[in-house]
């Protein structure tokens, strides 16, 4: 079933059906709208269930696997605990791709932009709304990551003998890492939502966003020279932007926790002028 809500019902939450571009209100009804088209989606409760249960499945299965008999074993337990985002991300940027291209497959874009004739409201209103439930959803996923990493990387060797305290939020690097993976989420949707709005076609747009995400680190490991090795994990929107969760060994890092989510936010916002002018410029 495809990301959006009945016709009758878009009009309603917008405007009643009628044009209401330019008037004050307009970003409040577009967010109605928009609320009520993902909300009432068949697909987009399971898919949100799908991408924590996939984040919290990878993250403890890895750090079930990776053991630390040694003192100074050289993991870093956060990451470690957080490494099911790596999965997760490609359902949010599905469920990101299929709230615009749904749309567009069915012809109902035609109704949302004759009822609420701004285009930039309404790829406004869609980012903000998809934003929200992403981070909302990331939050979950990364808060139960953390708790099952605490619970199980204790008994694979990261004890405070061997120099690992227990995770928790309250330690600075941990909660850093916490909070920028979820916000690593939320930009992934919108480079997501940007890709549709360009391309219109899900399979496309999946394949784009998805391809940013993974083909990155293939070449990376291709390319021989370090240097140039370096250069690409920098820019590549995955590497750079999971640098956020490195809480050991920053000097080594290619590129800095925070610089690198900066980078990934270059990406989707480049990825949403890209689609707002393309939606401003072609016909619905």
């Amino acid at each position: 079933m495809s990301l959006l809500g009945d016709t009758p019902l878009v009009s309603k939450v917008v405007g009643g059906g009628k044009a209401t571009g330019g008037r004050r209100g307009d970003f409040g009804h577009a967010l109605r709208a928009e609320w009520t088209k993902l909300r009432t989606a068949g697909g987009t409760g399971w898919l949100l269930l799908l991408a924590v249960a996939l984040t919290v499945a990878v993250g403890s299965g890895t750090a079930k696997a990776v053991k630390c008999p040694d003192l100074g074993c050289g993991q870093d337990a956060v990451r470690l605990a957080l490494t099911g985002i790596t999965a997760g991300q490609a359902v949010i940027a599905v469920l990101a791709v299929l709230a615009v291209s749904g749309e567009y497959g069915t012809g109902m874009i035609r109704t949302t932009l004759t009822a609420m004739p701004n285009r930039f409201t309404v790829l406004t209103a869609k980012a903000a709304v998809l934003t929200v439930v992403v981070l909302a959803c990331g939050t979950i996923a990364v808060l139960v990551s953390l708790l099952a990493g605490r619970l199980i990387l204790p008994g694979n060797g990261f004890t405070e003998a061997h120099g690992y305290a227990p995770l928790s939020l309250a330690d600075g690097p941990t909660l850093r890492a916490a909070a920028g993976s979820v916000l690593y989420l939320g930009l992934i949707a919108l480079i997501g939502l940007g890709v549709a709005t360009a391309v219109r076609e899900a399979a496309t747009a999946i394949g784009i966003t998805l391809g940013l995400q993974y083909l990155f680190p293939v070449v990376t490991q291709v390319v021989q020279d370090p240097e140039w090795q370096r250069h690409l994990q920098q820019i590549a929107p995955m590497t750079a932007g999971l640098a956020i969760q490195a809480t050991t060994d920053l000097p080594g890092l290619p590129i800095g926790p925070w610089a690198g989510l900066g980078v990934l936010a270059a990406w989707a916002a480049a990825a949403m002028l890209v689609g707002g002018l393309l939606l401003q410029r072609r016909d619905a």
